[in-house]
């Protein structure tokens, strides 16, 4: 089934199923009012959930209604737990080449994870607002997973059956903040701003075949002011899958229902698919010509992020926004 949440003048808005085409819309306020209350009794409320969509799907709904992208927040418009990882690590190994540091063997068998905020998303059709361009404003096309009540040191082959939803990221960077911030030994804060989520998120059960219990095996395409950017395949030079993330964060704490595991940056070693981030294609500029010659994002550029099954529908609808200034 599919999955969304609506603006309705509240913080957390207003949980409806979607059809798989995405044309059309059912609130549910008998079943749930929101994504976060469905999450919290997902084995009790699935079902009816389910249901729902079945009915949306087979004409049977009463009280549907069109789809609107436009009028949809974030899956979870807030939630208790957002951690990012960097699961493609020929990205992380791309990054360090194009400065000259040798990687530690360990970041191929030691996942890198970050606690990124989660009190506020940016809704995936909203302007992305930044306060300047000289911050180095920047993309990240990711997918991402979310999770039902998972146990300290639950194993990856637990971990399969903790994942209840699946959704795309935008993952905002702030490029010329990160080298500051990383030196000083805690890490990300300024430079990574809100992130953007896909309008819709999904069951693993909808993606078929293109979802193999640990990732999802399909282009993750993204456009900059209407041209190709890059369509790596998200199943492809995945080093660490999502089961083993979950591994990973839940080694020394528990996750809650809702939390939500990123998969970093889609990466593939095929250069000829095109990046998921500025900062990739400028690393490659550097190696390649000496210096990057692809300019962060200025404000009025806007980037848009979608994935599409095998017979081209668009399976979560897309992430689509224009860079604004906060002045």
């Amino acid at each position: 089934m599919k999955l969304a949440t609506l603006a309705n003048g509240t913080r957390d808005g207003q949980l409806v199923v979607v059809s798989r085409d995405l044309e059309r819309a059912m609130p549910v306020p008998r079943v749930a009012q929101t994504l976060q209350q469905a999450l919290d009794r997902w084995f009790e409320l699935a079902p009816l959930l389910q249901q729902a969509a079945d009915d949306l799907e087979a004409g049977r709904a009463t009280g549907s209604m069109p789809f609107e992208a436009a009028k949809a927040l974030a899956p979870l418009p807030r939630a208790h737990h957002w951690v990012d990882g960097s699961a493609y690590v020929n990205h992380v190994e791309l990054v360090r080449k194009a400065r000259g540091a040798v990687m530690p063997p360990s970041f191929w068998t030691d996942p890198l994870v970050y606690q990124g905020g989660s009190d506020d998303f940016i809704p995936p059709t909203g302007d992305a607002p930044f306060p300047s361009e000289e911050l180095g404003i920047d993309f990240e096309a990711e997918v991402a997973v979310v999770t039902d009540d998972v146990s300290l040191g639950t194993g990856a082959e637990q971990a399969r059956s903790h994942i209840k939803l699946v959704m795309l990221v935008n993952d905002w960077s702030l490029r010329n903040l990160i080298p500051g911030e990383l030196g000083k030994g805690f890490g990300f804060y300024q430079s990574k701003p809100a992130t953007s989520f896909s309008p819709v998120a999904v069951t693993p059960d909808e993606l078929g075949d293109a979802w193999d219990g640990r990732k999802v095996l399909l282009p993750l395409v993204s456009q900059v002011n209407g041209q190709l950017f890059g369509r790596p395949n998200a199943g492809v030079d995945m080093t660490f899958d999502f089961p083993r993330l979950i591994e990973h964060v839940t080694r020394t704490r528990r996750l809650g229902a809702g939390a939500i595991v990123g998969s970093g940056t889609v990466s593939n070693y095929d250069r000829s698919l095109g990046s998921s981030c500025i900062a990739e294609r400028r690393m490659l500029e550097q190696i390649e010509q000496g210096k990057p010659a692809t300019p962060f994002l200025q404000f009025g550029d806007r980037v848009r992020i979608e994935m599409r099954s095998a017979d081209g529908a668009s399976i979560f609808g897309a992430i689509d926004q224009r860079v604004v200034s906060t002045a």
